[in-house]
């Protein structure tokens, strides 16, 4: 027993000491970083790189999410035209339609890992998103395919929009002879428009839903939580009027939370990149920025992406769920 123990002790003793050593190594690289961070702040204080080069005045960084038409159309005074924000979008649709054909036309009963990834989320989707919210499980099924499809492309417009592409967004790309616009890093779902139109078909759908399942005046009055029989009616007149505030604020907050979450991770991508460099005219500061920049891209891609995507997927099934429900 003594022997065991003291076996125990040591092998305890060595993970510790290998857990000391990645800490103190990551320690000592934070160190470097920060004293790195001091230096330039000292010497750009002083001037000593205002010398060398200067603030530049022609780089834009907000021309990275201005929407030039690429091919002009107008439809009866409506201005049509192709631009970027189409394109992703049409990308985005094109690889959500390819991706989910081509899995389901490799299914196999051993799953590879493309396979295994895929089956997990649509159980996220299933299960968690969609039956988690919606109890009638007619309606589940009825809404799954939507829900489901919902996910799925914002998951694949999030991510193609942190792919490394052409980012000099001032001037198109000349291949062979052709002209071809610059893609940059850039999300249909980064656009308020995009955002705003899924926000307002979740909207109207889960309304509808809500007459459709109670009758237009009942699901009215089921706005009103329970427990108001004894108020007066000028109470359950303000209440009500609250509810109604608060059923047109999820437009905003919808909406705004999947526009705001991916257009402040570009921005933040754009600036630590290197753009804040060039903005500067300090190139030395791309030393400093680029592991921020490449820190927030994994998070981005690997988080951003995809929590966006199952918050935007799990509040419409809540709020159809809700809709649907015999209570407030």
């Amino acid at each position: 027993m003594a022997t065991e123990a003291a076996t125990v002790t040591e092998v305890e003793a060595e993970e510790e000491g290998k857990s000391s050593g990645v800490k103190g190594k990551v320690l000592i690289v934070f160190g470097f970083f920060i004293a790195a961070i001091v230096t330039v702040g000292v010497l750009f204080d002083s001037g000593v790189f205002m010398e060398a080069g200067s603030k530049n005045e022609t780089f834009q960084p907000q021309e990275e999410f201005l929407l030039q038409p690429w091919i002009p159309i107008s439809v009866f005074g409506i201005d049509m035209s192709i631009n970027r924000a189409v394109f992703y979008l049409l990308l985005a649709t094109a690889l959500t339609i390819a991706v989910v054909l081509w899995i389901a036309s490799k299914m196999k009963e051993r799953p590879g890992r493309v396979q295994a990834a895929l089956e997990m989320a649509y159980d996220v989707t299933k299960t968690d998103i969609t039956e988690g919210n919606i109890d009638d499980d007619r309606l589940a099924k009825k809404w799954f395919p939507f829900l489901a499809t919902l996910f799925f492309f914002i998951f694949f417009s999030n991510i193609i929009g942190y792919l490394p592409l052409p980012t000099n967004t001032a001037h198109p790309i000349d291949v062979f002879g052709i002209s071809i616009p610059s893609f940059a890093l850039y999300a249909a779902t980064a656009n308020i428009s995009i955002a705003l139109v899924l926000t307002l078909v979740v909207w109207i759908s889960y309304h509808y839903e809500g007459v459709r399942a109670k009758g237009a005046i009942p699901y009215l009055k089921s706005w009103l939580p329970a427990g108001l029989e004894d108020m007066n009616p000028f109470g359950k007149g303000a209440i009500f009027v609250i509810e109604v505030v608060s059923q047109f604020v999820r437009l905003i907050s919808l909406s705004v939370r999947l526009f705001a979450n991916i257009l402040a991770g570009h921005l933040l991508l754009l600036f630590m990149g290197g753009g804040l460099a060039v903005l500067l005219g300090i190139a030395a500061l791309g030393i400093l920025t680029f592991p921020l920049a490449f820190a927030f891209f994994i998070f981005e891609v690997v988080i951003v992406a995809t929590l966006q995507a199952f918050i935007f997927s799990i509040l419409t099934a809540i709020y159809i769920g809700g809709a649907t429900a015999e209570s407030h």
